[in-house]
């Protein structure tokens, strides 16, 4: 393995090397070493990984991990298979540092906290208590489910906006282009006839001139608004001003609120099922909820470590549905409540699914519509002075 190493030589100085050694108490027995005081040493493959870790594919990883287990190769050959398989990559050099750890002496859960970019708490909470089971499979398993879960409910919300955000575009896109450019050639007949539009007409003429006349500009003005937003709501103030404005809407933050508990509940159960306590639980998935519901658990765990129940505490913490609390407290009286916690996450996921459903099938009509309207009242305004002038010539 190599390693990133800092050393100080007699008549030399500090040096920096790159060294190549079977474990880090080896680096001193190197010759390139000889003489020298090892000040630091760092795997490069930890430093790779660590600046790749966005990349690290971990669902795959995990599939093919969990393929290899129930073909009956050890945690070791695994590694060391789809290490092969990814020669010469930074995935290769992550799993060759989780490799030389194992070596050593390290468990799996240890040596993946090494690289928390690349796994995250949960995955390692997760590892860790199948550490104490021993059916490492079955916890892949249940993660890999979790995540298929949440991509899922992701995938259809994506999808639900998709169209929405397309018939806006194409509206706003044409919409400009009337203005900007058949009114202006609409105008140069009124101005041949020596008569000015009236009404709302004349307002129509007027935005499409100024449009025509500082399309540049107001195209420069655009890109600046729109950076500028996203400069905006890159910064954590103001999503969390705008996060907690949305939460205010009455019937929208509820149903981002049922997004949020889906998740709060699935995660909650899969590492109850692991075998984690519930009040470490409830610590490890406070970050999967937003900071408007941050609070709300802080309450719970309190109201926990005085020795109340999970479904009072949950109820008082506002994390809970009228029907998602009785399940709460069966799955309490019958001692599963992280399978109970899932079902909770299921039923919230059917909720969303026939939400979205309703929202994609009367949202796309109404949008439609009213592009329609927009549309169809600009050329209603177009042609009016037309029919007019017309007229008067008849």
């Amino acid at each position: 393995m190599d390693y990133d190493v800092t050393a100080v030589f007699p008549g030399r100085g500090v040096a920096h090397l790159r060294v190549t050694a079977d474990s880090p108490e080896a680096l001193a027995a190197t010759p390139a070493l000889q003489g020298g005081v090892i000040v630091s040493a760092e795997p490069l493959a930890a430093r790779r990984g660590a600046s790749r870790a966005g990349k690290f594919p971990l669902p795959l990883f995990t599939r093919q991990l969990l393929s290899l287990l129930q073909a009956g190769l050890t945690i070791v050959e695994g590694l060391e298979t789809l290490a092969a398989q990814d020669k010469d990559s930074a995935t290769s050099d992550l799993l060759n540092g989780l490799l030389a750890r194992l070596r050593e002496g390290q468990s799996l859960s240890a040596a993946l906290q090494y690289y928390p970019a690349a796994f995250p708490d949960l995955y390692v909470a997760t590892v860790k208590a199948s550490e104490r089971t021993g059916d490492l499979p079955e916890a892949l398993q249940r993660y890999i489910v979790i995540h298929e879960k949440l991509a899922d409910l992701r995938k259809k919300i994506l999808s639900a906006a998709i169209y929405p955000a397309l018939l806006m575009s194409v509206g706003a896109l044409v919409t400009l282009f009337l203005l900007g450019y058949v009114v202006p050639r609409f105008s140069l007949v009124f101005a041949d006839s020596g008569r000015d539009p009236e009404g709302l007409s004349s307002l129509l003429f007027i935005w499409g001139d100024f449009i025509n006349h500082h399309a540049g500009e107001l195209a420069i003005g655009c890109v600046a608004g729109l950076a500028g937003l996203v400069f905006l709501f890159s910064l954590p103030a103001v999503r969390a001003v705008l996060a907690r404005a949305i939460w205010r809407v009455p019937a929208l933050g509820e149903r981002i609120r049922l997004v949020f508990l889906a998740r709060f509940y699935r995660t909650s159960g899969m590492l109850l099922r692991a075998g984690i306590p519930l009040r470490t639980t409830l610590g490890m998935v406070a970050d999967i909820l937003p900071s408007a519901m941050r609070p709300g658990l802080s309450r719970a765990i309190a109201d926990i470590e005085q020795g109340q129940p999970f479904s009072r505490a949950a109820a008082a913490g506002g994390l809970t549905t009228p029907v998602a609390l009785r399940m709460i407290a069966v799955g309490e009286r019958s001692g599963q409540l992280g399978d109970m916690m899932e079902a909770v996450a299921t039923f919230y996921d059917e909720e969303i699914n026939r939400l979205v459903d309703t929202f994609t099938r009367l949202f796309e009509p109404l949008l439609m519509t009213v592009i329609g309207f927009v549309i169809g009242g600009i050329v209603m305004l177009l042609y009016m002075p037309i029919f007019e002038l017309a007229g008067n010539f008849q």
